[in-house]
C-alpha cells in the first residue's frame, strides 16, 4: 500500500485533521510520528487529545519520555523517545502498545525494533512557513481501513 498524503495549510488545520482521526479510533492503536523539530508532531498530538475528549493541556514529553492523559473517551499515551539510550527495552513499551488506549510515539524510528508490526506511521514535512505535508503509511488492514475512512471525503 502506498499510503496517503494530505496538505495542511496551518497548525489549526493539522489539529483538525488529527482530531478527525481521533474520533475514528477505538483503542489499541499505535501511531508513530516522524518529522524534524518544529514540524508539528506535538501539534498533531494536541488534536488527537481534543478528538479523544481529553481536557488536559498536551505538551511534548521530551524530558520525561512519556506522558499519560486520561479522562477522555480513550486514554492517550504520548511518548517522545528522542533522548532514550540503549536501556529503552526495559521501559515496557509493549504494555502500552498492547493496551486499550491510543499510543503516540514521536521519533519512533529510534525504537523501530520494539514497535508492533501493525501501526500507522505519520510523517510531517514542512512545505512552507505554516504549511505541512502529512504522509500516512498504514501497516496492517486495521490501519488501511482507518486511513480509507479518514480520507474518503478529502
Amino acid at each position: 500500500m502506498n499510503g496517503f498524503d494530505i496538505s495542511s495549510e496551518s497548525a489549526q488545520a493539522t489539529q483538525a485533521l488529527s482530531e478527525k482521526l481521533a474520533r475514528l479510533l477505538k483503542g489499541g492503536e499505535v501511531l508513530t510520528l516522524e518529522g524534524d523539530l518544529g514540524a508539528g508532531k506535538t501539534t498533531f498530538t494536541k488534536g488527537l487529545a481534543k478528538g479523544l475528549d481529553i481536557q488536559k493541556i498536551v505538551n511534548s514529553p521530551t524530558f520525561t519520555i512519556m506522558k499519560e492523559y486520561h479522562g477522555g473517551r480513550l486514554s492517550l499515551y504520548h511518548m517522545d523517545v528522542y533522548r532514550l539510550d540503549e536501556e529503552s527495552e526495559a521501559l515496557g513499551f509493549e504494555e502500552y502498545f498492547e493496551g486499550n488506549g491510543v499510543t503516540v510515539v514521536e521519533w519512533a524510528h529510534l525504537i523501530q525494533d520494539q514497535l508492533p508490526m501493525e501501526r500507522l506511521e505519520i510523517a510531517l514535512f514542512r512545505s512552507g512557513d505554516e504549511a505541512r505535508l502529512l504522509r500516512f503509511q498504514p501497516h496492517g488492514s486495521k490501519y488501511i481501513d482507518l486511513c480509507r475512512e479518514l480520507f474518503e471525503n478529502e
